[in-house]
């Protein structure tokens, strides 16, 4: 079968790549785009570790076709940092090691950056629900909940 044309925007870059009509997105990212922060933990959308933004809906990549982008702006973790500046909670997340085997890291900050443009001013109910579909074995949550809810905090201070 032919390979299918895509044209997408995906971290604010026109891209263009060609897939196979069953390739998932989490496929066209880690191989044809070389954005390979993305990972796959499951491959069924329990985990949370391919989490990525389309226009501004969460989603597991690993569940949505890569024809499906076409026409849509993507980001992913790369989209992330300006260029050699981290993204706020990307620091917080090293300052308050809420992160250990990397597995989950990439998907943990996308979902909590999605959290935060919705709700900058989550309680720690609110992230850990809104966390509740990004699985770590590692960390226990507790720091990566901190690290979300200081980031928030400081995000705020910042801007008054």
């Amino acid at each position: 079968m032919a390979k299918l044309h895509v044209s997408t925007t995906i971290n604010g870059e026109p891209m263009e790549f060609l897939c196979e009509p069953s390739d998932t997105m989490l496929d066209a990212l880690r191989g044809p785009l070389a954005l390979t922060g993305s990972k796959e933990g499951c491959a069924s959308g329990d985990c949370g570790a391919c989490s990525i933004m389309l226009d501004d809906r969460l989603v597991c990549s690993c569940l949505m076709l890569a024809v499906e982008a076409e026409g849509h702006q993507l980001r992913t973790i790369e989209g992330m940092a300006k260029g050699e500046k981290l993204h706020p909670l990307q620091q917080k997340f090293l300052e308050m090691a809420a992160l250990q085997c990397g597995i989950c890291t990439s998907g943990m900050l996308v979902a909590s950056d999605a959290l935060l443009k919705k709700n900058p001013q989550p309680s720690e109910e609110e992230v850990r629900f809104w966390l509740a579909g990004n699985l770590c074995r590692c960390t226990g949550y507790d720091k990566i909940v901190r690290a979300v809810l200081e980031t928030a905090a400081e995000i705020r201070e910042t801007a008054q």
